[in-house]
């Protein structure tokens, strides 16, 4: 900038408060120093700025142009002072999720709730994709942390927090059942050809788990549904559609009060472990660093994943 900018400081003052002696007060200087300033700036533009009266100082036209221009430039500064004595006293800041739908509505809202009682100050997006979306999007920095089923084999550069240990099951109502036995008998594999099953799409992370254990077990169903949420999943073995693949915790409720027969295998599906995961080689923000910390302290296991 070729003038000194508290040149165009002082004329900002002068200018608002419309005479010499108020901007004097203001800015806590001399008025011959503001008009030896204004004589300057003047000088260094070559042209008009004040019209000088008894009754105080007008701007010109010319003065009126650089005024509104310099007007916003004090208003931008004076607005980015403010949000940073936001964030200093108040904690204002901003925090990016990453999240499938399903884990969204039955793991993140609990801790959502209480972060959010604790940290009222901190704005958070939510962007609600498949656990391996959300994933690619941390790697590539456009999400800051992410709630996901963490993968057999985790990158190299994400950091796992495990939070909780969750088990796959088959659900299915006894009314779907019943019917399914008087069609095609009780055997195990008239079931397994005979049976729809439902379950997520293949690029789903608990798909991918499921399909691992089917394989190495030798479990081959005929007819699968490919769904894209699993409360939609919940929803259609509800009106007797098939045997759904779900996570258990999820149907907890319903298994107990008897809405669901739980199916079970000669081996039981392994638990796997859900979690939050996040850059550790980028730069941490106060949000997320917060958030991380409040994490620890309600997660329900205490080993961390390797990075």
């Amino acid at each position: 900038m070729e003038n000194n900018l508290n040149l165009y400081h002082i004329f900002y003052t002068v200018a608002k408060n419309k005479n010499i002696s108020g901007a004097a007060k203001e800015l806590f200087i001399s008025q011959p120093a503001i008009s030896k300033a204004i004589a300057k700036l003047e000088n260094n533009l070559d042209t008009k700025l004040f019209m000088r009266s008894s009754r105080g100082v007008t701007l010109t036209n010319e003065g009126t142009i650089l005024y509104e221009q310099v007007k916003n430039a004090f208003m931008a500064i004076q607005s980015g002072e403010d949000q940073l004595h936001k964030i200093a006293t108040l904690g204002v800041s901003h925090l990016s999720i990453g999240v499938s739908i399903t884990l969204c509505k039955y793991v993140l809202l609990p801790y959502l709730q209480e972060f959010i009682r604790q940290n009222p100050h901190i704005t958070i997006s939510i962007t609600c994709h498949p656990s391996m979306e959300t994933i690619q999007d941390i790697e590539k920095g456009v999400t800051e942390i992410g709630l996901v089923g963490i993968p057999s084999t985790p990158g190299h550069l994400l950091r796992y927090e495990p939070i909780k240990e969750i088990q796959d099951t088959f659900i299915a109502t006894d009314n779907y059942l019943k019917n399914l036995r008087i069609r095609e008998g009780n055997g195990k594999a008239s079931l397994l050809s005979s049976a729809n099953f439902m379950m997520l799409n293949k690029e789903n992370v608990s798909r991918m788990f499921v399909d691992q254990y089917l394989a190495a077990h030798q479990i081959t169903m005929t007819n699968i549904l490919e769904i894209n949420t699993m409360d939609l999943l919940i929803e259609l073995a509800k009106i007797d559609l098939g045997i759904a693949c779900v996570i258990r915790d999820f149907v907890k409720e319903d298994i107990e009060n008897g809405t669901f027969k739980e199916l079970t295998f000669k081996r039981t599906i392994p638990k796997r472990k859900i979690g939050f995961t996040y850059r550790e080689d980028l730069p941490m923000s106060d949000s997320l660093k917060k958030f991380i910390d409040f994490i620890h302290s309600f997660s329900e296991v205490d080993d961390q994943m390797p990075q």
